[in-house]
């Protein structure tokens, strides 16, 4: 196989691993600002959610595709804790481990094709791994990175709330208050809180809408908080000496972790100085000297 069909094949793999990238992020963006306008936000021009018929039929696909494969309970909770809502989230998430599945597998053949039967079967194995599990992982760290997100935007609203509330506004009305406050510096957090705001609206009750906050993000801090305030509302203490609490002790663990993660840093360093700095280290210093003394062994 000449590089030129090679070089077209990885440009084909990249060309399809973007367009459903592009898909993804179109997709959630649609969803993001239609909720965002749901909950009172200002209204979203027509230009931001065209009506088009290539969409419209790339939507109908996907609802059919996704309505054909039910999606599992562990998938489906990710993708929601990862911020994608969308209705054909599922569908296009099967679509992309599909793609991922076949183009891993396909790019290493066009590229050892002509190597040695074991090498060319040991690298397929590796790559039919790597297209499994790389669409797993990538959600992985989505859901990592919104949750570590939502972590450090929960002081600051906290210290809202508290502020809403001392000033004798009901909860209900605070957050909705700090949801359209931080909505441009913790869109996360901010769209949590608003569809707390939603389901509480549509007859659920206020402590079954706060524990479904932490079932939706999966973050351990509004765990605790979510229990301090259903515990707060049921004997009838003080909900702004609660919140004020939950904001100390989560700073406190903030910065508990940031000194962790410093100790941390020279005994993760001890590998990579090991392996990669005091080697070459060596070779420059002690390399002109093992080369005179071999010359002069040498002579001999």
């Amino acid at each position: 196989m000449t590089p030129t069909v090679i070089a077209l094949m990885v440009i084909l793999f990249a060309a399809i691993v973007t367009a459903a990238l592009a898909l993804v992020s179109v997709l959630e963006r649609r969803d993001v600002l239609m909720r965002a306008t749901e909950t009172g936000g200002a209204p979203v021009p027509q230009l931001l959610r065209p009506e088009r018929p290539s969409d419209s039929r790339i939507d109908e696909w996907l609802k059919r595709l996704a309505s054909s494969r039910e999606p599992q309970p562990a998938i489906q909770s990710k993708l929601v804790r990862a911020g994608i809502e969308s209705p054909t989230a599922s569908a296009v998430y099967w679509v992309l481990r599909t793609v991922s599945l076949g183009a891993f597998p396909a790019l290493a053949w066009a590229l050892l094709w002509s190597a040695s039967p074991v090498l060319v079967v040991l690298v397929m194995g590796i790559s039919i791994f790597l297209g499994w599990i790389f669409p797993m992982a990538m959600l992985d760290r989505l859901v990592r990175k919104r949750q570590e997100r939502i972590r450090r935007s929960v002081p600051d609203a906290l210290d809202l709330l508290v502020v809403c509330v001392e000033a004798g506004i009901s909860l209900d009305a605070a957050i909705i208050r700090v949801s359209r406050d931080i909505r441009l510096l913790h869109p996360d957090l901010a769209l949590e809180l608003s569809v707390v705001n939603r389901v509480t609206n549509a007859g659920i009750p206020r402590d079954v809408a706060l524990r479904g906050l932490y079932e939706r993000t999966g973050v351990p801090e509004l765990r605790s908080l979510v229990s301090s305030l259903v515990q707060s509302e049921k004997w009838g203490t003080s909900i702004a000496t609660v919140l004020r609490v939950s904001s100390d002790t989560l700073r406190r663990k903030r910065r508990q972790a940031a000194q962790k993660a410093a100790n941390q840093a020279p005994l993760k360093m001890t590998f990579p100085l090991l392996l990669l700095i005091l080697p070459p280290l060596f070779v420059v210093i002690l390399g002109p000297a093992v080369i005179r003394i071999s010359e002069e062994f040498s002579k001999l």
